[in-house]
């Protein structure tokens, strides 16, 4: 299943390798970054790509919703899978880095994400077309009080846990069904501070609790009126008791270290986790009793494969000779070799897209040359976006100014990228008292040379062709800018650690982003997503009313300052929103590229063309 769709862009809110070589993350979106009042609201916004699909409604106050049942289909997305689709047939994709473990709390790798999200499922989804509706997955229907404060849910029954014996005890679990004492569970293990999902809780902060009326009924409490509460709601998904605690007993530092369980994943979903063969791949399988099935919204693709590739040419290759059916491509490979007959004769197919994710220079502010915001704007304006995007994106990028993307209701329209300007920023590094005094080209200040460190990832050709660019572009200006190639798992050590000067990296947001998670100042401390320690009192408040404001025209306004508060402080250099470029067998039916992406639990292969996973 598509990354982008674990129940419509459910990527765990942390900091993960993405195909292009930069990081990507959300915050655990499980739908929480949107609510209801989004389709009221996305036409005066002006959505670039959601208005067409939104119905067009008179702008005001959102008005409270009403205490009933709100369900738009027996189930979500059942309209956008073919009913005359064919069971059979695998998807091999690449990633070109193992992950750490599979726990689907405290991993801080998409890839982990991506994997959780083929096992899950969550109360509700996002439809693909239309991102602004929920609909229902495991809750059949839901209530909402009128403070917003309150959610009853009705769960489905007879949906089961995937069987499994555990690596512990050799206990084999059948047959247990999903209930709700199992949301309760996850409530409680993203609350418990031993747990180290810090960037997951702070989207929960103000839940109050679960509340149990029956195996299938439960009421999810919330301290105050919280815009991101229905999406942090409906996304839920169960977390499983009898495998995290198999004698009832919850223990979170255990939890986080339990190395045999977290190299499992035991859901409730489409696909059931078959193994991970280290350092080679790792195997899902369509799950028989997956409770879609009965209503027509199930996947029919049989295996889903992810070979572990490291070199982007190696990756290709093997998609030209028919190994891999999936493969995100760089710019390069777009452009450049995808004139083959595999592409010519439709063998295989590609895609562009724009999604809402960026990348970015971000300064650690740790470091005091960075504490400065003329010296990091004048870094910024040392950067030749316009050079990179031609060179390296081949122009399949947007150039980035703040978080919100090109079109976004949030991004004010009069705010435009730095320009490459080396003089203005020679200009106000001289402000900052950097000068070049003893005449070996590299400013100082107060005894201490202007030199960093910038952390490359070790197999990202995107940034292999950056950084060498970058350091070029300093040099001119005086700063001594210094690459260290580091393999993933070191870099998420460093940057959990805050051990380092420079990181390029990324983050994907949803439709209708909460920043606060990335930027607040309480989410410094500990693994939060705030790893540059950047600090604003100003920027801290507009989050924080941000949160509780639900009226889309004054959020809006607070987007804008926001939007202009990090373009006047620059803590990153913005780079780009670059376009999801995706290379897909011709043999699959049934593709479609909506809003979020491209999800590949709606494709089947005609019996005739389907294959066979290598070694199965």
């Amino acid at each position: 299943m598509n990354s982008g769709y674990l129940k419509f862009i459910l990527t765990l809110l942390t900091l993960a390798v993405a195909g292009a070589g930069y990081f990507i993350t959300s915050a655990l979106d499980r739908l929480r970054e949107s609510n209801y009042v989004l389709a009221d609201r996305l036409k005066e916004a002006g959505r670039t790509g959601l208005a067409q699909t939104v119905p067009q409604t008179a702008p005001g106050d959102v008005q409270a919703p009403p205490a009933r049942p709100r369900m738009s289909s027996p189930i979500a997305n059942r309209a956008s899978y073919d009913p005359n689709a064919v069971t059979g047939d695998r998807m091999i994709q690449a990633t070109e880095a193992e992950t750490g473990n599979l726990n689907p709390l405290t991993s801080n790798e998409s890839m982990a994400a991506t994997f959780n999200g083929l096992c899950a499922a969550s109360l509700a989804e996002r439809n693909f077309e239309h991102p602004e509706r929920f609909e229902p997955l495991l809750a059949e229907s839901w209530q909402i009080s009128p403070d917003r404060k309150s959610y009853r849910i009705k769960l489905r029954k007879k949906v089961f846990w995937h069987d499994f014996t555990d690596p512990v005890t050799g206990k084999r679990h059948k047959d247990v069904e999903v209930t709700a004492g199992d949301f309760k569970f996850f409530v409680n293990a993203v609350k418990n501070t031993d747990v180290n999902c810090a960037p997951l809780r702070v989207y929960y902060q103000y839940l109050d609790g679960v509340e149990i009326h029956n195996d299938y009924e439960f009421t999810v409490k919330w301290s105050k009126a919280y815009y991101g509460s229905m999406s942090s709601t409906l996304g839920m998904t169960p977390l499983p008791r009898h495998f995290y605690a198999p004698d009832g007993k919850f223990d979170g530092k255990k939890f986080n270290d339990d190395h045999k369980r977290n190299r499992m994943i035991v859901g409730c979903g489409p696909y059931i986790f078959s193994r991970w063969e280290s350092g080679r791949r790792l195997i899902f399988r369509r799950n028989p009793r997956y409770f879609g099935i009965r209503y027509g919204a199930a996947p029919s693709l049989e295996y889903l494969v992810f070979e572990i590739i490291k070199h982007p040419n190696t990756r290709f290759q093997a998609l030209l000779g028919g190994e891999l059916d999936r493969l995100g491509l760089l710019p390069d490979q777009y452009v450049k070799r995808t004139g083959t007959p595999e592409f010519r004769k439709g063998i295989l197919r590609k895609f562009e897209y724009l999604l809402p994710q960026y990348n970015y220079i971000g300064y650690n502010q740790k470091n005091p040359l960075f504490q400065d915001k003329r010296v990091r704007n004048a870094l910024t304006l040392l950067v030749d976006r316009e050079r990179i995007r031609k060179e390296i994106y081949h122009n399949l990028a947007e150039t980035a100014v703040c978080p919100f993307m090109p079109g976004s209701a949030f991004l004010p329209p009069d705010l435009k990228p730095l320009p490459y300007d080396p003089e203005k920023a020679k200009a106000l590094l001289a402000q900052a008292g950097w000068r070049d005094l003893d005449g070996d080209g590299i400013l100082e200040k107060d005894g201490k040379k202007f030199t960093f460190t910038m952390m490359q990832v070790a197999s990202s050709s995107i940034q292999q062709r950056l950084m060498p660019m970058l350091k070029e572009s300093f040099a001119k200006a005086g700063i001594d800018m210094k690459i260290r190639n580091v393999e993933w798992s070191v870099y998420v050590q460093n940057l959990n650690a805050r051990n380092y000067d420079v990181c390029c990296l990324g983050w994907s947001s949803s439709f209708d982003p909460d920043l606060y998670q990335v930027w607040h100042s309480s989410q410094i401390a500990g693994e939060g997503s705030n790893h540059i320690s950047f600090r604003n009192a100003e920027l801290d408040k507009l989050l924080e009313a941000m949160q509780q404001e639900f009226d889309m025209e004054k959020r809006k306004a607070l987007g804008h300052r926001i939007a202009w508060l990090l373009h006047e402080e620059q803590p990153y250099t913005f780079l780009f929103f670059p376009k999801s470029l995706t290379a897909l067998s011709g043999r699959y039916k049934n593709v479609h590229v909506f809003p979020g992406g491209i999800p590949d639990e709606i494709m089947y292969t005609p019996r005739a063309q389907q294959r066979q996973v290598p070694g199965l």
